[in-house]
């Protein structure tokens, strides 16, 4: 029988005829005068030229091969060189490809994102837009999904790790995947579906053995090349085990275990000659702490912020007739699942001041000297989460009513403590409004949120005694607000005036009637 081989693979033609392969055998070689006219027309492809011409000598057979298009270099046992194969007949096999999922683009500007967490595992079949894995970014935390249906063969990074946009996130195998890179005429899909005869370390180095992440991990530990363990797992998966006892083949696990143990020894001698009493070991170490997703954006747009020259404006306002009003939205509400709050009612406040004065939700080009006067008023609301600040934005406060800022605040609020803000909430915003004064303190001194040129701290309402114009003392609930502004766009004038006016709508809120539409 005559063998095919192409490079590690040796490929049997007549098994890959007698298993329905629509492969076209190797021709006469010197020992053998079989040519295909000898086979039943009803077994021969139906892609063949019909009739061909019988290859009764090597040399006939040899001319014929010349003139067919489809051929390739291979070398065969006891036979020419030349071979020939029919494309067409070979279009319609399934073919199997190594996929390269990498990190895509997940917004402008976004170099690298951090792994959160794997969706499947090595291993599973996925589906077409199936979430493979979550990321984070400065920005946003995002859902990778698979292009293709197939089988997860490799993962290339582990939970934690910093990914670089357009690396590989991790490799699939994919059934029935279109491989543009022929070798005249044949694709190497093609080669690979008739009988294939390769070891199980070549195949590992081709697609990957089959591991989990912290058993990658081990192997990095100890220097180990994971391709070279043998896997003793479901197919061929490398285990723990398998990593260990391959350590103790080479030896390494050995010299770890030894430096360990007098490490250890050094250790107990040096505990021996320590002054502290007995039963008191206390152990103060440094840890360092690697900043992640928004802990990270905030290193960056704050190391900006502190290069331009901010001015601060501080005043005091009355809430009294805002907390009369909040109060009665919560006694004559009619959803139950919605909690009314003082900060729907400034944010709602605060776009109709901006409308007087839109230098306040503009935007600074730097490079160009251009202002640009936004015409939505996106209004930030910083967020202190389990995973560090993060500003969403609530979009066209200034076509919203309060009940619809409410709904919309307590969304972006939900979703930043989960970690699940998207970019569309976090980017595009006009003004930041900071309330610290749900955590604590009367005001604070905010830094800029680029490229706006105006933000706002407000602090905890308290009552205090205030004194009347007749010098009588009465108690009030007032509110220090903070205004941080952009010192190259806004002057001290303009934001007094825009204070003094959303000062006049906090202070008397039913002018909000005045202002419906």
């Amino acid at each position: 029988m005559s063998i095919l081989t192409i490079g590690r693979r040796r490929i049997s033609p007549r098994t890959a005829w007698a298993a329905g392969r629509q492969l076209i055998s190797p021709f006469t070689s010197q020992e053998s005068s079989a040519s295909i006219s000898q086979f039943p027309w009803e077994q021969t492809p139906k892609s063949l030229p019909r009739p061909f011409p019988p290859l009764a000598s090597s040399s006939s057979g040899r001319a014929w091969l010349h003139s067919h298009a489809n051929r390739f270099q291979a070398s065969i046992k006891g036979v020419p060189k030349i071979c020939s194969f029919s494309g067409q007949a070979l279009d319609g096999l399934p073919v199997s490809r190594l996929v390269d999922i990498p990190l895509a683009q997940t917004g402008e500007g976004i170099a690298e994102c951090e792994l959160l967490k794997w969706f499947v595992q090595e291993g599973d079949e996925v589906e077409e837009f199936q979430p493979l894995c979550e990321v984070q970014s400065d920005k946003a935390t995002i859902e990778i999904t698979s292009r293709y249906k197939g089988k997860v063969v490799q993962f290339l990074y582990v939970p934690g790790d910093i990914v670089k946009v357009g690396e590989t996130l991790l490799k699939v195998l994919v059934e029935g995947f279109g491989d543009e890179t022929q070798v005249s005429g044949l694709t190497e899909g093609h080669l690979a579906k008739p009988e294939v005869i390769e070891t199980q370390q070549d195949k590992n180095k081709i697609c990957g053995v089959l591991s989990t992440p912290p058993v990658r991990d081990l192997a990095k530990q100890h220097g180990i090349d994971i391709n070279d363990v043998r896997g003793t797992g479901t197919d061929g998966r490398v285990l723990k085990e398998d990593v260990l006892q391959y350590a103790v083949e080479k030896g390494i696990l050995e010299e770890h275990v030894s430096s360990a143990a007098s490490s250890k020894e050094q250790f107990d001698e040096s505990e021996n000659h320590t002054n502290a009493p007995d039963g008191v070991r206390w152990s103060y170490e440094d840890k360092k702490i690697q900043l992640r997703g928004f802990q990270r954006a905030m290193v960056k747009s704050m190391t900006m912020a502190a290069k331009v020259p901010h001015f601060h404006y501080v005043e005091e306002i009355n809430c009294d007739a805002l907390l009369e009003l909040k109060a009665s939205f919560q006694g004559n509400t009619t959803e139950l699942n919605v909690k009314h709050t003082s900060l729907p009612l400034l944010i709602k406040l605060l776009s109709m001041a901006m409308s007087k004065y839109p230098m306040l939700n503009s935007c600074f080009n730097e490079e160009s000297f251009e202002v640009s006067l936004k015409g939505s008023h996106n209004i930030g609301i910083a967020m202190a989460t389990p995973h560090g600040l993060v500003v969403p934005n609530i979009k066209n406060v200034q076509s919203l009513s309060v009940l619809e800022i409410t709904k919309e605040l307590s969304r972006l609020q939900l979703l930043a403590m989960d970690n699940k803000l998207s970019p569309e909430d976090i980017s595009g915003g006009t003004i930041t409004l900071s309330n610290i004064g749900a955590i604590g303190g009367k005001f604070g001194s905010p830094l800029l949120n680029l490229p706006e040129v105006s933000i706002i701290a407000i602090g905890r309402i308290k009552k205090v005694p205030q004194i009347a114009d007749d010098g009588g003392v009465y108690p009030a609930s007032i509110m220090m607000v903070n205004i941080g502004a952009d010192h190259r766009v806004l002057d001290g004038a303009t934001v007094a005036k825009f204070c003094n006016e959303w000062k006049r709508f906090i202070e008397n809120p039913e002018l909000l009637i005045l202002h419906m539409r």
